[in-house]
């Protein structure tokens, strides 16, 4: 396959800490392999069917991604998975941060913090040589785990880069899918932090009155690392085109997510499937064109894919194997009248283009 069709891809959600510290996955195994290894578990729903390891994102010519930590503070009485204090959540994004560091000891990733790295990566990308490190820019999923505003900056000295406030249901500092209400005195003093630290927020999973009241009051660079749309999957997790208007308007990347429930409306979990509901990599691209045609090119829409995400093969696109196949979204850009350019933004230039900007 020839350069011009494997164009350089950036995703910019993968949780590749959490597969490997609570999934206990090995992600310099290939994708089969870890499938092998997983079959004939049942604790998880996507056992034995998991698409993201370093080998397969290699093949894929994924060099690039942002890649969370995450833990969740739940409180006595949620109904919600999570820790039981946020000392305890802190503690655990220690430990996925300890796996990043270890893969970068070992050469299988390069943390990208600042204008240098990323220029540097992306040169070696051109022309990548044999098991090349995956890039990777540190996002925090939910801040219950900033114990307090102090811990943010100490989170910033570690790498930190991007943040969203909220995950599922109420958090410290915001309210987050399935959830309503504002940021309150605590989310305003940890959006004021973030900004002076000059990390990018992330909107992704803030419930519409802690998006508009964030949108009140920061004025720092914000993006929505995966998030789809809400005009074709009605649910409180998508982005209403108001939504996706005002995060065009700041200049923001939208990257289109993969989890079957937010890309098409009526999926039941555990019961529907990809096939049955025809879900594929042409309505990922869905979601891609509503975001390019409200604003009127293809600058703010991009891949975020949330793969193993807490899902597999069983709820993602019927086409996808591993994120691999992620190189056949070109294909259906290009069907769709997308110029080679329009690609170039999509698959990776967009999200390049707003770090540097943020960085320089």
């Amino acid at each position: 396959m020839n350069d011009e069709k494997r164009p350089l891809i950036v995703d910019a959600h993968l949780d590749l800490s959490m597969n490997a510290i609570e999934w206990n996955r090995d992600l310099r195994w290939t994708v089969t392999q870890v499938r092998e290894r997983e079959r004939g578990l049942q604790d998880k729903p996507d056992r034995g069917k998991g698409t993201v390891t370093l080998p397969s994102m290699r093949e894929g010519n994924v060099g690039l991604c942002v890649a969370t930590l995450i833990a969740r503070y739940v409180k006595q009485g949620s109904k919600l998975p999570g820790w039981h204090s946020p000392e305890q959540a802190w503690a655990q994004t220690q430990g996925q941060l300890s796996w990043y560091r270890a893969m970068e000891e070992v050469g299988q990733m390069t943390q990208i913090k600042d204008l240098k790295s990323l220029n540097t990566h992306l040169a070696l990308w051109e022309n990548p040589p044999v098991n090349a490190p995956i890039g990777y820019v540190l996002s925090l999923e939910g801040a219950d785990s900033i114990c307090t505003i102090g811990h943010l900056e100490r989170a910033y000295e570690q790498g930190l880069r991007a943040i969203g406030p909220a995950h599922y249901g109420p958090g410290t500092y915001a309210q987050g899918t399935d959830a309503t209400g504002g940021i309150g005195a605590k989310g305003k003093e940890l959006l004021k932090e973030i900004e002076r630290l000059g990390i990018i927020l992330d909107a992704t999973h803030l419930c519409d009155d802690s998006f508009w009241e964030a949108m009140g009051v920061y004025n720092g660079p914000v993006w929505a690392s995966h998030n789809n749309c809400r005009s074709l999957v009605p649910h409180n997790r998508q982005f209403s085109d108001e939504q996706i208007k005002e995060l065009i308007s700041r200049g923001a990347v939208i990257g289109a997510a993969l989890d079957a429930w937010m890309m098409v409306p009526n999926w039941v979990r555990g019961k529907s499937t990809p096939v049955e509901m025809n879900v594929s990599l042409e309505t990922m691209v869905d979601h891609i064109d509503h975001i390019c045609q409200l604003a009127g090119n293809s600058e703010h829409a991009a891949i975020g894919t949330d793969l193993d995400g807490a899902f597999g093969t069983e709820q993602g696109p019927k086409d996808l194997d591993t994120i691999a196949d992620l190189q056949k979204l070109p294909e259906i850009l290009k069907s769709r009248g997308y110029t080679a350019q329009d690609v170039l933004n999509i698959t990776s230039a967009n999200w390049i283009r707003f770090l540097r900007k943020t960085w320089s």
